[in-house]
């Protein structure tokens, strides 16, 4: 995949789950990977693992609700690096619950987390690729950012969000920068030890969890995207297991 070769891409909610794999995946492809999250312990050991197999890697502490963190993450990578040429906005949050058990400060930091996040990635990557004129956005949403069900309300809205926001700038930005969204099905991850209601996750585990994919397989669906010529933007890929049909 020449195209992913010597870029620099920077991806936020590193320290495990999609995250990771994707920064794994995209450093054994000759990729420069700045990873950043909230454990920094994890991220040094993912980033000398990377660097023990040839690959190349930094990272630092980010809580993407801060823009300024996430502008200084974006400074780290160009100081670095030289510049950014991939922002990957992975972090993400799904403590599902019902509406009427008014968890407020769960939706709340969803929708820091979920959706400034995003945006506070936008903000601080976008100045870097307008400077040059290029870049590529991959924005990690889930199946859930077109379906919505009991307990998914507020998590599937700030998917929907993200999913409007990635069209929205994709139209606005200029014709050499690239946004893609992936939609991932159920996928190996932490996300559902952000459950905070026991029942409801071990319901979540039975019903929701089961057929996973590898956390790999949508590391391969980013590579696939990032690796396509400059003119091809692939805009938007669900990936789910086979066996997922129900959403």
């Amino acid at each position: 995949m020449e195209n992913i070769k010597g870029k620099v891409v920077a991806v936020t909610g590193a320290s495990s789950g999609i995250g990771e794999a994707i920064a794994r995946h995209l450093a054994s492809l000759g990729a420069k990977v700045a990873l950043g999250a909230r454990r920094i312990d994890h991220l040094e050991n993912i980033a000398e693992a990377i660097k023990t197999t040839g690959g190349e890697a930094i990272y630092k502490m980010l809580d993407v609700t801060d823009p300024n963190n996430v502008a200084d993450f974006a400074a780290f990578a160009v100081t670095q690096f030289g510049t950014i040429d991939v922002w990957v906005n992975n972090a993400g949050l799904m403590p599902l619950s019902m509406i009427n058990s008014y968890k407020i400060d769960e939706w709340h930091r969803m929708v820091d987390v979920n959706i400034k996040g995003v945006l506070h990635g936008i903000a601080a990557a976008l100045p870097v690729f307008e400077a040059k004129d290029n870049g590529q956005f991959v924005n990690i949403t889930s199946v859930g950012d077109r379906w919505v069900g009991p307990t998914s309300t507020v998590y599937s809205a700030t998917k929907f969000a993200v999913r409007a926001i990635s069209d929205g700038l994709r139209q606005e930005v200029s014709r050499n920068i690239r946004v893609t969204l992936v939609a991932p099905g159920a996928t190996e991850s932490e996300l559902p030890n952000t459950i905070s209601d026991p029942e409801l996750k071990k319901l979540a585990i039975e019903q929701f969890r089961t057929n996973l994919l590898p956390a790999e397989a949508i590391a391969k669906a980013v590579a696939f995207a990032i690796a396509q010529p400059n003119d091809v933007d692939v805009n938007e890929m669900v990936v789910r297991p086979t066996a997922q049909k129900n959403l």
